[in-house]
């Protein structure tokens, strides 16, 4: 069993900054591929972005540019950096495992999840 637990959500003004956060027990962390998504009331679960064992990543187009995933695997942990931060960014920021490496932009693969933790960007 895997926990994960997501920190670092908050208020912010359009084009500031937030660190996301999001800590992983477990001695395996360096295989597993870990994943950002997001959730607005009403809506589908989206994919922000993902990172594979290796350290490839991938973004959804609307974050490219302005959204940096990374992980450290001595510390068990994997970052969203989020730069010039619009209000449609606004939403529960939840982290997910899956533990066969890859950091898919699909939902499916992904074995466990946060709980998540809420971003709000004010225009």
């Amino acid at each position: 069993q895997v926990q994960l637990v997501e920190s670092g959500g908050g208020l912010v003004q359009a084009g500031g900054s937030l660190r996301l956060s999001c800590a992983a027990s477990g001695r395996t962390f360096s295989f597993y591929g870990m994943g950002w998504f997001r959730q607005t009331p009403g809506k589908e679960r989206e994919f922000v972005a993902g990172i594979s064992w290796s350290g490839g990543s991938t973004y959804t187009d609307s974050v490219k540019g302005r959204f940096t995933i990374s992980r450290d695997n001595a510390k068990n942990t994997v970052y969203l950096q989020m730069n010039s931060l619009k209000p449609e960014d606004t939403a529960v920021y939840y982290c997910a495992a899956d533990v066969r490496g890859f950091g898919s932009s699909s939902s499916r693969p992904y074995d466990y999840w946060g709980q998540g933790t809420q971003v709000t960007v004010s225009s």
